[in-house]
């Protein structure tokens, strides 16, 4: 049964994990850049806005780079006040003008000291593993002095019990490196092996489906239990399997139906 499953998975990811998946995925707004720091800003932005429908999320990206003056990174590095009063109009469902000016300002202050975004999810002490480096993350982000309290909903973390679905997307498309072209594998410090599974709805219900998640409710402990699982198939990348979980789901609409004695 547990090689079948896997044999059934890996087959998911040959199909899902390929540049047609791209167009249709926010994945596609971080791949409109070459530089490196447009693709991580772009990248960590297009996943904190990655709720509700992908073809509105999209069009609200490019919407952003266009009041960036189609360069994030520079726009971010060299702006003047009278520049950020286009962005003022910027809102995505809760994320609002406030919550753009402080990423603007976070980008600002972190890009001055350092050359990668990386560098935000690495604490100074040894490295323990991407739990920890989530919540090193979410501390630093919010460092800032006077930073709106209402934007830290939009930057979870371990410690408080979320999934964490944006974020381990987002270290997905940074961190997995393989020939496909859909994640950039341009981080090197977390590595793929280390990866958490971002759970969201599509795949949670697969999942459970599968029998891949026994854990009654969705939360950081979830996730855990879930690439634990995965890790049997892959211990090396368990995370590739996002694209079986979530193409199964979003693709096939196959988490309200099938069972998995229907297939093995």
């Amino acid at each position: 049964m547990i090689q079948n499953l896997k044999a059934f998975l890996d087959s998911k990811v040959e199909q899902y994990n390929q540049p047609d998946f791209i167009k249709n995925d926010p994945v596609s707004i971080p791949h409109l850049f070459s530089k490196k720091q447009d693709i991580e800003i772009m990248g960590f932005w297009a996943a904190t806005l990655a709720w509700g429908q992908r073809f509105t999320i999209i069009n609200k990206c490019k919407e952003l780079i266009g009041l960036m003056d189609g360069a994030p990174h520079d726009f971010i590095i060299n702006h003047q006040e009278p520049d950020l009063k286009k962005l003022l109009r910027f809102k995505h469902r809760t994320f609002n003008d406030i919550d753009t000016l402080y990423f603007i300002s976070f980008f600002k202050h972190h890009y001055s000291q350092h050359d990668s975004l990386e560098d935000a999810f690495i604490p100074p002490s040894p490295l323990k593993g991407v739990e920890e480096s989530l919540n090193y993350f979410r501390s630093y982000f919010f460092s800032l002095q006077d930073y709106p309290n209402r934007t830290k909903k939009h930057v979870s973390a371990p410690s408080q019990k979320s999934t964490c679905k944006r974020l381990n997307m987002f270290l997905r498309w940074m961190v997995r490196k393989d020939s496909s072209g859909v994640d950039f594998g341009i981080w090197n410090k977390l590595k793929p092996a280390d990866l958490i599974m971002p759970c969201d709805l599509h795949v949670d219900r697969v999942a459970r489906k599968l029998n891949l998640i026994t854990r009654k409710q969705t939360d950081w402990q979830t996730a855990i239990e879930l690439t634990e699982q995965l890790k049997e198939f892959d211990p090396s990348d368990p995370v590739k399997y996002d694209f079986a979980l979530f193409g199964l789901g979003i693709e096939e609409r196959w988490g309200d139906g099938a069972v998995l004695q229907d297939l093995f």
